[in-house]
């Protein structure tokens, strides 16, 4: 992946160095740069070796790319935004084969969409809960699971104007995809994961 801090000065975005993430308001000591080092660490809390567990890694990688678009290439925004579409609003079982071949299919999508941009949300307006959060106030691989949901939902919801972009999107790689049609990525509270997502 190319170099956030280079893809800030390309996007022409000065990264501060102190204080809270200037993106998201994680109460980090040293801006984004510690944002970024907590969220790369993972969530050591949820077992990510079984195969369950997966879903948390998706929803927090998409949550907090659209969380902080200023430093990542502005077609990532169609894609994170895309896939958090796909398992919340059409709840399909998402797994690492699946976003390649999403990749791909947006390679094609953009090829006639040169100039489609999706317009983040205001700073500090996308979705209040930070990695910080996370590390800060879960407990256990339970809370933890259930705060990343939440945290995937607030930042999704809060891209909401561009909901009907991504849903053509998403709606026409569905079609390409009949596997998709596999329902119940998104364990929903008092459900057990392994029931909902195997």
């Amino acid at each position: 992946m190319q170099d956030y801090i280079d893809i800030a000065n390309k996007n022409g975005v000065i990264l501060l160095n102190r204080g809270s993430c200037q993106f998201c308001g994680a109460e980090t000591k040293r801006g984004i740069h510690e944002c970024i080092e907590i969220f790369s660490l993972g969530f050591q809390l949820i077992d990510y070796s079984k195969p369950e567990n997966h879903i948390y890694r998706f929803l927090s990688v998409d949550a907090h790319t659209l969380q902080h678009p200023e430093i990542h290439g502005r077609w990532n925004n169609h894609f994170h935004l895309t896939r958090q579409h796909l398992m919340f609003h059409y709840q399909i079982q998402w797994n690492y084969s699946f976003s390649p071949k999403l990749s791909n299919y947006l390679n094609l999508y953009k090829a006639g969409k040169s100039e489609e941009y999706l317009v983040p949300p205001k700073i500090f307006a996308r979705g209040n809960i930070t990695v910080t959060d996370l590390i800060n106030k879960a407990a256990n691989e339970s809370d933890c699971q259930e705060m990343i949901k939440r945290w995937g939902m607030e930042v999704y919801n809060s891209w909401s104007r561009h909901h009907e972009t991504v849903d053509g999107i998403a709606d026409e790689f569905i079609k390409i995809l009949p596997s998709l049609s596999q329902k119940a990525a998104i364990p929903r509270q008092g459900e057990t994961d392994k029931k909902q997502i195997i």
